[in-house]
């Protein structure tokens, strides 16, 4: 077991800088650098999370700083704190030895798992108490204590992430199920929670008077139909990998599908002996279910009812967990010696060659590290004019990064452009509200004589040769420039899969405006 949780840490640790933050990483960053007296009311504007994350991630920033591995580590430290709770909910469930293993080993190379405890982002918090929550409450269920913690406890993941509720309402299921004579103290539980909340709740309403709603933070997610259910249930027992960006293929199919079909078998397998089962293990299956099915259906059902989804696999999180532990305890119970050894070779060599895969895995490279790369450029080019460094982009995305690494000099200018034909923003990136260090500007503003812009175009293949006719083959940005009189002075480029990220100096032609 020791070796075991030392991998598990170590996985967590592989590869943690290797790409730079991006865009909901540098939010949460930006997020904990404002003061204690603005901090809540900014985040309170975003709408979609709570508070508790950023506040944290304040006080770790102000422990060790911002460089990349510090922040990172962050996330890593829940992650890893997640093994007690989950080793007691194990342990509290009376599992044996070797499915404790075995169920802590899927926790550990679980993709999904590995990918949201490397990002400086909420979910990995939302895990650990999640795994603190189910703990607490399956003691209460057997033992009738730890009320008191359960509730603390269930304080803090509601102020983690709103689906913390799904696992309150899981464990209220759970008593109106099994245990009805304590519907009374879990009433209690959820009304104290909730008055708690609502000072949240009040500063919410309060945020969404002034500003887009909803539309413009999920209005762009895709409700649950077939193809993301498949790849949810894919991510439940993909091992090592994790589709980062919409580029890469959503499942490692030739170790995904094999796994799934063990894990089907095992099912089917496990089941059709249900009436020789124990009466606590019944129990064991149906608390366990219950912690997977009712959040998975809350999301789905409103989902489809509400006017926005709210589905996503970083939100269901909160299942993983119960899932391992089902499905080590299926495999376990395999009741035919060499079935289970069998399975149990295979589940390992898959997951040994989905590991040797990754090892092997070109380091993937991202657009928006780009972004990173040229404003470091940027800021060693020297000024030609006395005049403040004017950079023009024509995404909120790539303004939110470049104003993330000029933040700390004070004579840059960030502008997004708006009404150039042909550029289409992705909707799931948009600025802050309540931000206003990048403006928005329509392109018949721009003026003045030298001026930067940033964006990004498809690789052309082959690239029109030389320098000289750069400016033609870039389209939309350039060209639309070009029409204002400004022409190719300077060209910083990087090539990023199938684009090419560009940052280019431009100058005003002085007899542009004599001929117009």
């Amino acid at each position: 077991m020791g070796m075991l949780v030392a991998a598990y840490v170590a996985i967590r640790l592989w590869h943690l800088t290797d790409s730079c933050l991006w865009f909901d990483e540098i939010f949460s960053v930006h997020a904990a650098e404002h003061s204690w007296n603005e901090i809540l009311p900014f985040v309170a504007l975003d709408l979609i999370h709570p508070p508790l994350f950023y506040v944290l991630l304040k006080l770790w920033i102000g422990v060790g700083g911002e460089s990349l591995f510090w922040l990172r580590l962050f996330p890593v430290i829940f992650a890893v704190i997640a093994i007690f709770p989950f080793n007691s909910i194990c342990r509290e469930l009376k599992l044996d030895f070797w499915t404790r293993v075995l169920a802590l080993f899927f926790l550990a190379i679980n993709g999904s798992l590995i990918k949201y405890a490397q990002e400086v982002r909420m979910y990995s918090l939302l895990l650990c108490l999640s795994l603190f929550s189910i703990w607490l409450f399956v003691r209460y269920f057997n033992k009738g204590n730890s009320f008191v913690p359960l509730l603390l406890i269930n304080f803090l993941l509601v102020y983690t992430h709103y689906f913390g509720w799904l696992v309150i309402v899981s464990e209220i299921a759970a008593i109106l199920l099994f245990q009805k004579a304590r519907w009374r103290p879990m009433l209690v539980m959820f009304v104290i929670t909730l008055v708690s909340f609502a000072p949240w709740i009040a500063e919410i309403i309060q945020a969404s008077q002034t500003g887009s709603g909803l539309d413009q933070n999920i209005g762009w997610m895709t409700r649950p139909g077939i193809l993301p259910l498949i790849q949810f249930k894919l991510s439940l027992i993909e091992p090592f990998y994790y589709a980062a960006s919409s580029v890469e293929p959503m499942s490692i199919y030739r170790v995904s599908i094999p796994l799934l079909l063990i894990f089907m078998i095992g099912v089917v397998l496990y089941f059709g002996r249900w009436r020789l089962r124990s009466e606590n293990e019944k129990q064991v299956a149906y608390l366990l279910f219950i912690f997977v099915i009712v959040p998975i259906g809350v999301a789905f059902t409103a989902s489809w009812l509400l006017p926005y989804s709210i589905w996503g696999t970083r939100h269901l999180s909160v299942v993983f967990a119960p899932v391992v532990i089902l499905l080590a305890g299926v495999i376990m119970k395999i009741s035919n010696t060499t079935v289970r050894t069998a399975a149990l070779t295979l589940i390992f060599l898959f997951s040994c060659y989905a590991f040797v895969i990754q090892a092997n895995r070109k380091e993937p490279q991202y657009i928006w590290c780009a972004w990173e790369k040229l404003a470091n450029e940027l800021i060693l080019v020297p000024h030609y004019s006395p005049e403040r460094k004017r950079l023009f982009v024509f995404e909120d995305i790539v303004a939110y990064h470049f104003w993330y690494e000029l933040r700390d000099f004070d004579n840059y200018d960030v502008n997004v452009v708006r009404g150039v034909d042909g550029i289409v923003e992705d909707p799931a990136y948009f600025l802050p509200r309540g931000f206003d260090r990048v403006q928005s500007i329509d392109i018949n503003q721009i003026t003045g004589r030298e001026l930067w812009v940033a964006f990004r175009e498809p690789k052309q293949e082959p690239e029109p040769p030389g320098e000289p006719f750069f400016h033609k083959s870039l389209g939309k940005p350039v060209a639309a420039l070009g029409k204002l009189g400004f022409e190719v002075e300077e060209i910083h480029k990087i090539e990023v899969g199938g684009e090419l990220a560009y940052l280019v100096r431009m100058l005003k032609n002085p007899r542009f405006d004599q001929q117009q």
